[in-house]
């Protein structure tokens, strides 16, 4: 599932490349350096807040014609403007849920011998096998 919500970006007077970001719908801030890390550590930040949540309690996007940069902390920090960021929050939760977990397979001992022999990652490939049987591209 994708969301879209609208960030205000703020190109600082002060610090060369730092792009101030706030995000109203989270009441969030972050900053990054240049406008495409910026981008980035917003989505970054909206990815963080809602990957625990259940899809029913993210919040609404306001509509980006409502957003009054005057709200922002940094307005007065630089020249600010609103663009709309979308993250994947389903990829991104994969993403932040990556860690690997032990699991136990059961293999007959002969098919164990040969993957040994051949040196081949048994569990590299029971991943490949899930991810081709789920339709998972990662």
């Amino acid at each position: 599932m994708t969301k879209i919500y609208p960030v205000i970006f703020t190109e600082t007077k002060d610090k060369k490349d730092t792009v101030l970001v706030y995000i109203p719908d989270f009441n969030g801030m972050t900053e990054g350096y240049g406008i495409a890390d910026a981008i980035q550590m917003a989505k970054d930040y909206i990815g963080n807040m809602t990957y625990d949540k259940q899809d029913s309690e993210l919040p609404a996007a306001t509509p980006i014609e409502s957003v009054d940069i005057s709200t922002s902390d940094f307005a007065k920090s630089g020249k600010s403007f609103v663009s709309l960021v979308d993250v994947d929050i389903d990829s991104f939760r994969r993403i932040e849920k990556s860690r690997n977990v032990r699991r136990n397979i059961t293999l007959p001992e002969w098919l164990d011998d040969m993957a040994t022999n051949a040196k081949i990652n048994v569990s590299a490939v029971a991943q490949n096998a899930l991810k081709e049987t789920l339709g998972v591209a990662m």
